[in-house]
C-alpha cells in the first residue's frame, strides 16, 4: 500500500494517532510509542507484498552493518578512499533497481523509497567520516531509517536532526504546538493532493489533446506543473503533518517555488530536502576537493563543474529515461547562466531588489521552470 493513497491507510493512520496524541498532552516520551506505531505502518504499507517486505529488510540489515561496520573502521582508519567504498556499497541496492535490467539482472530487485532511505544511509557515513557521527544506536538508526511518514517520497530528515527530535520529551504546551501544525500541514496536503490535485489532473491536464502542437504543448506544460506541485507539496505536507503529531519536526520540503526570482531561488524552495541534501553532500564536498587539490584554474570552472555534475546526478536518480538526464543538464544550465549574470551585472543585483523587475524576474523563472517540468514529464518524447 502506498502511504496517503487511500482511505485505508488514513483510517489506520488515524488510529495509530491518537494514543501519540494521548500521550504527547500528557508530556510524555513519544519514542517507545512511535517506533511500535512506525512497526505497524510499516506492515500495513509493506505488508501485502512478501518480495517488498523481504527486500525492505535485506536492505535495512545490510545498511546497518554497513554503518556500523564503518563506523568502527573509521576510528582507525581516515582514508577517504575507505569512505567511497562504503559509499558505493550502500549504492549498490539502488542501483540494481534503477540499472538492473541494463546489468541483464531482473529489474524488480527494489522496494517503496529505497531512493529516500539510501539517501538517508549516505548521509550517515559522510558524517561519520567527518566525524560529526561518532555513535549509531540500532534503535535509532531503525527509526531513523525506516520511519513510515516520509519513507515512500520523503522529505529527506538528517539523521543526527531526527535523534534530537525523537529522544526530547516535549511539554504539554509545547506537544500542543506541534499538534496544531500537524493536523494544519495534514489537512492542508489532503486538500492539495485529493482537491486541487485531482482537479487538475482530471478538468485540465487529461483534458488537453493528444496531438502535439503548440498551443496543446504549452497547455500541457502548464497543467503539468501545477499538478505536479500540488500532488507533490501535498504528499510531503502530509508527510510532514503526520510527524508532528508523533513528536518529529520534519524539514519542510516547499516553500511557494513558483514566486521564486531566479533559479536558484526557485531550488531553495522546490523539494528543499532534496536540493539542499544534493547542496551539501555532492555539490560542496565536489567543489572544495576541487579547490583543495587545484584541479581546475578557476574556482567558478570548479563550482560550475560541480553544478552539471550535481544536478545530472538529480536528474538520473529520477529515473534512467535520457530525459530526466537533460532534464537536469537544462537546470545546471539555468543555474550556471545566473550565477554568471549575477556576477558580471550590477544591474541585475540592484534589478532583483526593485518590484517591478522582480515580477518580471518571477515571471520569466516561472516559465523557465514549467518548460524544465515539460522536459521531465516526458512529453516531448512521446509520439
Amino acid at each position: 500500500m502506498i502511504p496517503y493513497s487511500g482511505l485505508l491507510f488514513f483510517y489506520v493512520l488515524f488510529i495509530l494517532l491518537i494514543p501519540a496524541i494521548f500521550l504527547g498532552i500528557n508530556g510524555k516520551s513519544l519514542k517507545k510509542y512511535g517506533v511500535i506505531a512506525n512497526i505497524a505502518a510499516l506492515i500495513l504499507i509493506f505488508g501485502n507484498s512478501k518480495k517488498q517486505i523481504t527486500l525492505l529488510m535485506l536492505f535495512y540489515i545490510g545498511e546497518l552493518i554497513l554503518v556500523k561496520f564503518y563506523l568502527i573502521i573509521r576510528r582507525r582508519y581516515e582514508q577517504r578512499w575507505i569512505l567511497w567504498i562504503m559509499v558505493v556499497c550502500s549504492l549498490i541496492p539502488l542501483i540494481l533497481d534503477k540499472w538492473g535490467n541494463i546489468l541483464l539482472i531482473n529489474r524488480q530487485l527494489g522496494f517503496l523509497g529505497i531512493s529516500y532511505l539510501t539517501f538517508k544511509v549516505i548521509q550517515m557515513l559522510l558524517e561519520i567520516y567527518d566525524e560529526l557521527i561518532t555513535e549509531v544506536g540500532i534503535l535509532n538508526f531503525t527509526y531513523f531509517l525506516l520511519f513510515f511518514p516520509t519513507i515512500s517520497s520523503g522529505p529527506i530528515d538528517r539523521s543526527r536532526r531526527f535523534q534530537e527530535d525523537i529522544n526530547k520529551v516535549l511539554s504539554k504546551e509545547e506537544y500542543l504546538v506541534y499538534l496544531r501544525e500537524g493536523i494544519w500541514k495534514l489537512s492542508t496536503g489532503i486538500a492539495y493532493k485529493f482537491i486541487i490535485g485531482v482537479l487538475i489532473s482530471n478538468y485540465w491536464m487529461n483534458k488537453i489533446p493528444t496531438a502535439h502542437t503548440l498551443l496543446n504543448t504549452l497547455n500541457y506544460m502548464y497543467a503539468y506543473s501545477f499538478y505536479l506541485f500540488f500532488d507533490f507539496a501535498g504528499y510531503s505536507l502530509m508527510a510532514i503533518g503526520t510527524s508532528y503529531i508523533l513528536g518529529v519536526a520534519t524539514p519542510e520540503n516547499f516553500n511557494m517555488p513558483f514566486i521564486s526570482k531566479d533559479i536558484k531561488d526557485f531550488w531553495n524552495r522546490w523539494h528543499m530536502s532534496l536540493s539542499f541534501w544534493f547542496r551539501d553532500f555532492l555539490y560542496t564536498r565536489f567543489v572544495m576537493a576541487a579547490l583543495k587539490k587545484k584541479w581546475f584554474k578557476s574556482r567558478f570552472t570548479a563550482s560550475y563543474i560541480g553544478y552539471f555534475i550535481t544536478m545530472g546526478t538529480m536528474g538520473i536518480w529520477h529515473g534512467t529515461q535520457a530525459f530526466y538526464l537533460l532534464y537536469g543538464i537544462y537546470h545546471a544550465l539555468l543555474i550556471i547562466t545566473t550565477d554568471y549574470i549575477e556576477r558580471k551585472s550590477k544591474w541585475y543585483k540592484k534589478a532583483k531588489k526593485n518590484e517591478a523587475w522582480s515580477l518580471l524576474f518571477i515571471f520569466v523563472t516561472f516559465n523557465l521552470v514549467c518548460f524544465g517540468f515539460l522536459i521531465f514529464s516526458g512529453y516531448l518524447f512521446k509520439k
